[in-house]
């Protein structure tokens, strides 16, 4: 996990959203891959092993067996016209991280729940929470594979997610999606959002 992103973590447990705080048990360049994130008011340890940030279990869904859209559509779906911050993928969007890498410069990748994900990247931070993205509201835009396009995981992807940036699904079943996103387009299997407050 990339070490900048300790500053944009947070709690998933519910009380007032409060920083994480960090104990290194060994990094790699600016990769941490093994430690613990403490929060200082509940007092909750979340460990980081082989690079990976365990806010829980992984949750039992299973991703599509669909590919992947390409990277360049993505790309210019989620609409970043400058360098620069994070990105959230969610599920088997996280395969999507290495292809958009090569496009988009200097965005770190915050991956969550990817099946499978293992090891220590200079692009990516992998993370695994069943039902947060714990995060606060620092993300340029949001990418959802179509195993998480419900009510909740939405809502996650748009808390996360500053005003104004996208949030794209990889579904074009969106069912409800969350106030704060409003509708820009859908087709091709995917859905894309925009947030509006």
């Amino acid at each position: 996990m990339f070490i900048e992103l300790v500053q944009a973590l947070r709690c998933p447990v519910a009380h007032e959203e409060t920083h994480l705080v960090l104990a290194t048990g060994a990094m790699r360049g600016r990769a941490i891959t093994f430690g613990t994130l403490g929060c200082p008011s509940c007092h909750a340890e979340y460990p980081i092993a082989d690079g990976i940030a365990r806010f829980g279990p992984l949750p039992d869904v299973h991703a599509p067996a669909a590919a992947l859209p390409d990277a360049a559509v993505v790309e210019a779906l989620l609409g970043l016209e400058s360098p620069g911050g994070c990105l959230v993928l969610v599920g088997s969007a996280g395969g999507l991280a290495g292809p958009l890498a090569k496009l988009m410069t200097d965005v770190h990748f915050a991956v969550l729940n990817l099946v499978g994900a293992s090891g220590a990247s200079p692009v990516r931070s992998l993370l695994v929470s069943p039902r947060f993205i714990p995060l606060a509201t620092v993300a340029r835009g949001a990418l959802v594979g179509a195993e998480y396009a419900d009510a909740p995981w939405l809502a996650e992807a748009a808390r996360v997610t500053l005003r104004g940036q996208r949030v794209v699904v990889l579904t074009e079943a969106v069912d409800r999606p969350p106030a704060t996103l409003a509708s820009m387009a859908a087709g091709r299997g995917m859905w894309v959002g925009r947030k509006t407050e």
